[in-house]
């Protein structure tokens, strides 16, 4: 498997400045996924915190055709589950033929099963990694093998949640997340040297300016930088 082009893009800037090691952790869980499942055909790793997602692809994957998903999303909204632990499952037992009929019919080309494993950190769920695969059963018993591979948790791992390869399309806008973040760094900055405040409590006072205004926090960072520099 191979980086999307938006990750490498992503990755150029955002590894300077933080994990200089995530590249290479990335091509390691790639290369993990390819040695256990054979089948694997794509990997995606979210960090949830930073609301970024990072994706590898097999070349023999079809490229994306849809416009990239911009809806505001929220923990809860990732197959892995959310903050709390908890995951996403069928209803009820009954539910689970209706669960995976739901999902083979927005599947992405190419994919045919995919495996969410969350990350963990001292019992919080911090990240996620999404496997996909181009046989059904792919997965079937690998899950405790891969999740100890790639640093996940076979705990919670839920199966066939992101055949869409949603994940994809969220990578595809990991480049503008990241030019946004160093704005919204810049913009408190400046914020925090006027006002005299903690960088913290003046992120928290960009945010809520932005959130008067109904424009994002990178915009209301962008006005604080504008009148910095007039």
């Amino acid at each position: 498997m191979e980086f999307l082009h938006p990750t490498k893009e992503a990755l150029d800037e955002y590894v300077s400045l933080t994990e200089p090691d995530l590249e290479g952790s990335l091509l390691t869980m790639g290369h993990s996924a390819e040695r256990i499942v054979s089948e694997c055909v794509g990997l995606s790793f979210t960090l949830l915190d930073q609301d970024l997602t990072f994706a590898l692809v097999a070349p023999t994957l079809p490229a994306s055709s849809a416009e990239p998903d911009r809806r505001p999303r929220d923990v809860g909204s990732f197959p892995f589950g959310d903050s709390s632990g908890s995951t996403l499952a069928p209803s009820a037992p009954t539910d689970e033929d209706q669960w995976a009929v739901m999902a083979r019919a927005g599947s992405a080309a190419g994919v045919a099963s995919s495996l969410s494993l969350p990350v963990l950190d001292q019992g919080r769920v911090v990240g996620g990694i999404t496997l996909y695969a181009s046989s059904a059963d792919a997965f079937a018993g690998h899950h405790a093998e891969l999740a100890a591979a790639l640093g996940a948790s076979a705990e919670g791992a839920v199966t066939n949640a992101d055949l869409g390869f949603e994940a994809r399309r969220r990578a595809e806008e990991a480049p503008q997340r990241v030019r946004d973040e160093q704005v919204v760094e810049v913009g408190t900055g400046i914020l925090a040297a006027r006002l005299g405040l903690e960088l913290e409590t003046a992120r928290w006072r960009l945010h809520e300016a932005a959130m008067a205004a109904d424009v994002t926090d990178a915009q209301a960072a962008t006005v604080v930088i504008t009148a910095h520099r007039g």
